[in-house]
């Protein structure tokens, strides 16, 4: 699909329905910027966008009748946010919905009076996006990544009992993210307390993965965890082709990863958080204040298991492990 094909459908897509419920904003063609990461064509990002247009739509809201779209792609360049969040801001648009930390940043930074819904944001509290949780104060809000960055512990613990005989293990991460620091001392901690032996591996352009894996390779790491960054999703086909390369079970931070062919992730449910930020967008549009909305967290994380990779690497995963799986990929 041709990529203006693509943006049309998407942009267009906030569906058709009664345009009854949106009555009180009757006589306003509301302009909506979206701040994201990666290209269109990543995988699982339509889905995910579709699932806010879905609840958008629920709402009453038609896009060219009662809102149209702007959409900006940094496309795995980070260093593009905030040039791209001052172009939003210089376009006046009524609402920002940002679909990473790093853009949530940029678009803090850019404008401190046109609300913000943030969506796939770890720990915005621990870095700066927002006050609290229950009070967000300033024009931020939306739904955060996880529970908090204590996850990443869960990851260690749950690849340790898919590969019990992992003592060492390789962690692959960007350090150029507002949540980087806090993760990374998370997962020291949980690394701690299993008795497991990390080695760092910072990426922050795809010229580097070439590199870290074989630095995995060398040092004989048995297994491997991948934290959630934007560069990292933009590069999810490769980084599990890589790892299939290099025969590494790895545990990943979004589902898309062992849709692609990796071996396990433990994830909130993406479309799900998207569809919460279509209720954000809903209610600060009709009236409601950022400061006001207190910060959502997902209640429900998934482990998904991918049995052709598990049978690839010839690994044996305990069935206690594979009966707690949400999504198993024969």
């Amino acid at each position: 699909m041709k990529r203006r094909q693509f943006l049309g459908t998407l942009a267009g897509g906030l569906l058709t329905a009664p345009l009854a419920a949106v009555a009180q904003q009757a006589g306003k063609v509301y302009r909506i910027g979206v701040l994201a990461n990666a290209s269109p064509t990543t995988p699982g990002l339509s889905r995910n966008w579709e699932a806010s247009r879905r609840a958008l739509s629920e709402r009453g809201w038609v896009e060219g009748q009662s809102f149209v779209a702007e959409y900006r792609w940094a496309e795995g360049q980070l260093e593009r946010f905030p040039s791209l969040a001052t172009e939003l801001v210089s376009l006046k648009v009524d609402l920002i919905v940002a679909g990473s930390p790093v853009a949530a940043q940029a678009a803090k930074q850019a404008t401190s009076t046109i609300p913000i819904v943030m969506v796939y944001v770890f720990d915005p509290v621990g870095v700066g996006i927002v006050a609290s949780l229950a009070r967000p104060g300033g024009n931020v809000t939306g739904v955060a990544f996880g529970a908090g960055p204590e996850i990443v512990g869960k990851y260690l613990e749950l690849l340790r009992e898919a590969v019990p005989k992992a003592s060492r293990v390789a962690v692959l991460m960007n350090p150029d993210s507002p949540s980087s620091p806090v993760l990374l001392r998370e997962t020291q901690a949980a690394a701690h307390a299993l008795a497991v032996t990390l080695q760092l591996l910072e990426v922050r352009k795809p010229d580097n993965l070439d590199g870290a894996f074989a630095a995995m390779t060398r040092e004989r790491d048995g297994a491997l965890v991948v934290l959630p960054h934007p560069f990292i999703f933009a590069q999810a086909r490769r980084i599990v082709d890589l790892a299939a390369r290099s025969r590494l079970p790895a545990m990943y931070p979004f589902r898309e990863f062992v849709e692609a062919g990796g071996l396990m992730a433990y994830a909130a449910n993406a479309p799900d958080m998207f569809r919460r930020a279509g209720y954000f967008v809903d209610k600060i549009l009709k009236g409601a204040k950022p400061a006001d909305l207190p910060i959502e967290q997902p209640t429900k994380f998934e482990l998904a298991i991918n049995l052709r990779t598990v049978r690839a690497l010839g690994l044996t995963i305990p069935p206690s492990l594979l009966a707690r799986a949400d999504q198993v990929i024969e």
